[in-house]
């Protein structure tokens, strides 16, 4: 795992700024604190920090080829890098390291800008060929690694692993992007490809970018997308048996590493799946690492226990106090953007532990989104068939007066708790999935905004992230387009985005088995009723597992990674909470309306409603500004009375 950042002028061959270069690369130090490398030429430099796990002696970067015409800097893992060698060998390549960043090189030689088909893994790189005069970015399927980029306006463009190291060249303005913010209230992030800043894009997953100098830039190309096409006939026992095969290969392909190696352990079926496989491909315990909550309502530690006694692992744990919450502003920092998902917290605690014990750890990171484990997707295909069984004419309507006029109540048993099931059934199956994961709904969002925040929307709705992916999903059945949906959203912008920080931040690199494409392309054949059945999410994994794990992992009611936010915000964090999101620094945008900000302190604190979510992305939010839009002291103090520009 590394970080890499770099400039490029399109428009010709104008020096590049090292002093701008250094600080980009500076900014990434957390992500790679083992080496640290530069390439210059004119129009170009690329920069890379590397955090060692394959080939520690010889695979620095950037690395060339054998005439030093082509640059890589590269971040991630090439899993299949050994079985592509002597295929590259055979066509004439010379190797002179043993690292899976060499690959790439001679990949692009041999197969040009297809080569990312080749690659099995998490990647995102960098490549400059001189003799093309072509700089190639490239990032892996399921977006487990990141890269930025931002075209200035005199013809600039810069890269990086993460936002931060735009910021540090200086020439990126901080102008934020309002539909953005509309994204990050409804979703908790902001989704690919869009960004923060409004002159910054995130590459999507399985999208590349060439850019050849002197010719504008152009638009990323996709190069792989799942296809949901359901029509595998295999049984449950085959599906289980081949189910079993695939797991053991994609965890052993992630077992490769010349550095201490271990794995996550919640006590969820994901990881403690992972971590029953990882046991019988290993000559030695695996080591495993696992985070308590001093909270019982929040700690799985007994049943991660329970998996690490049976495997013989090397344990790890460590109590994480329920009044964990003094990494606001750190996360703040960490992630550059908004981010609202609170079990950043406990993610970077038990990152921060399994550091102190391996350098790569395997995580149970994907199960959810391929298998079927959400309770969400067993709602959502209840009221898929409600839906189906009323014509839109009616059910519209009737739903949908009954879902304004049903009283908000969190406080009640959920089976009273009818208000968004009729709001859901009133929508079409995106629609209602959308407003299902929204973090403040539509109606929320349409009062928490300004007047003149919203005329800066032009009538955008986040929804249209949906929408846009919907319209390419290939598939009108209920489960598998959800899945879909959340693979090219959530997963992206919120999993896969909370762990990387959080691991990267302690320079630790996390593998995810249960993302390896050739996985997830193969789960994406199999009928949805392999993955739920009746009440039952994982189906196919849990029946997989059933020899190897106990029935109470299997089958136990999902906890979740979770922190105790609403007892904060009455106890313990009620004065910041107030003072944040009812303070200067959010009433100085002009972009949110005072009233209803305060009627969502005063209505949760009170215990009428819970807001608790809704107050941690403002709370987030507020964090952001301070700590990332107002970069210098002197900003800082100003911005009581200066709103950052929308634009």
């Amino acid at each position: 795992m590394c970080g890499i950042s770099g400039i490029f002028d399109t428009r010709g061959r104008r020096d590049i700024d090292r002093a701008a270069l250094e600080r980009m690369n500076a900014a990434q130090f957390h992500r790679g604190p083992d080496e640290g490398g530069v390439h210059l030429e004119p129009g170009v430099g690329l920069a890379h920090r590397r955090l060692s796990i394959i080939d520690l002696s010889t695979g620095q970067q950037p690395l060339y080829n054998e005439d030093g015409s082509v640059c890589v800097v590269f971040n991630g893992e090439i899993y299949n890098y050994r079985e592509l060698i002597p295929e590259l060998q055979a066509l004439g390549h010379v190797f002179h390291t043993r690292s899976d960043t060499e690959v790439i090189v001679h990949a692009w030689e041999a197969w040009g800008e297809a080569c990312v088909t080749r690659f099995r893994g998490m990647f995102a790189f960098a490549l400059w060929d001189r003799a093309r005069e072509t700089l190639f970015l490239a990032r892996d399927r399921l977006g487990v690694k990141p890269l930025y980029y931002a075209l200035l306006p005199g013809g600039t463009l810069l890269f990086a692993s993460e936002l931060k190291a735009l910021l540090a060249h200086g020439g990126l303005p901080r102008d934020i992007d309002p539909l953005a913010v509309e994204e990050y209230f409804a979703l908790g992030y902001v989704p690919e490809p869009r960004t923060i800043f409004r002159q910054a894009r995130k590459l999507p997953p399985a999208h590349t970018l060439s850019l050849r100098r002197g010719e504008p830039p152009g638009e990323p190309h996709e190069y792989w997308d799942v296809r949901f096409t359901l029509d595998n006939a295999m049984d449950a026992g085959e599906a289980c048996a081949t189910l079993l095969d695939k797991l053991r290969e994609s965890i052993r392909l992630r077992m490769i590493a010349d550095v201490p190696l271990g794995a996550f352990l919640s006590g969820g079926v994901d990881s403690s799946a992972v971590v029953a496989l990882m046991a019988g491909l290993s000559g030695e315990p695996v080591n495993t690492c696992s985070i308590a909550f001093d909270d019982p309502a929040f700690d799985e530690a007994a049943f991660a226990r329970a998996v690490a006694e049976r495997y013989r692992t090397r344990h790890h744990v460590e109590t994480v106090q329920s009044d964990d919450f003094d990494l606001i502003d750190t996360l703040a920092v960490l992630y550059d953007e908004p981010y609202a998902d609170s079990s950043a917290i406990p993610t970077y605690r038990v990152c921060q532990l399994a550091r102190r014990h391996v350098t790569v750890a395997l995580s149970g990171d994907g199960g959810d989104e391929s298998f079927g484990g959400y309770r969400r997707y067993r709602e959502h295909l209840r009221e898929e068939r409600l839906r189906a069984a009323l014509p839109a004419s009616l059910r519209r309507p009737l739903f949908g007066l009954l879902g304004r006029v049903y009283p908000k109540a969190d406080w009640a048993p959920r089976v009273l708790r009818a208000k968004t099931t009729f709001e859901g059934l009133a929508r079409t199956p995106v629609e209602a999935y959308f407003h299902a994961v929204s973090i403040l709904r539509a109606p929320m969002r349409a009062r928490l905004f300004s007047p003149a925040f919203r005329r800066a929307l032009a009538g955008y709705d986040a929804r249209e992230v949906f929408d846009r992916h919907a319209a390419r999903a290939g598939t009108d059945d209920p489960l598998a387009l959800i899945q879909y949906l959340d693979l090219k959203t959530y997963l992206v912008g919120d999993i896969n985005t909370k762990v990387d920080r959080a691991s990267m931040a302690h320079s630790l690199e996390v593998r995810e088995p249960l993302m390896d494409h050739e996985l997830v392309e193969w789960l994406a054949t199999l009928p949805s009723d392999l993955k739920i059945r009746g009440a039952e999410g994982k189906f196919l994994l849990k029946q997989a597992m059933t020899p190897h794990l106990p029935h109470d992992i299997l089958y136990r009611p999902k906890m979740g990674f979770a922190v105790p936010l609403a007892r904060w915000f009455r106890g313990p964090l009620r004065e910041r909470v107030r003072e944040a999101v009812l303070g200067p620094r959010l009433a100085a945008t002009g972009w949110f309306e005072a009233a209803y900000l305060r009627h969502l302190v005063d209505a949760h604190q009170s215990g009428a409603c819970d807001y608790s979510a809704s107050l941690w992305s403002l709370l987030m939010f507020e964090a952001f500004l301070r700590k990332v839009v107002d970069p210098t002291p002197a900003t800082a103090a100003a911005s009581a009375s200066t709103a950052p520009a929308l634009t």
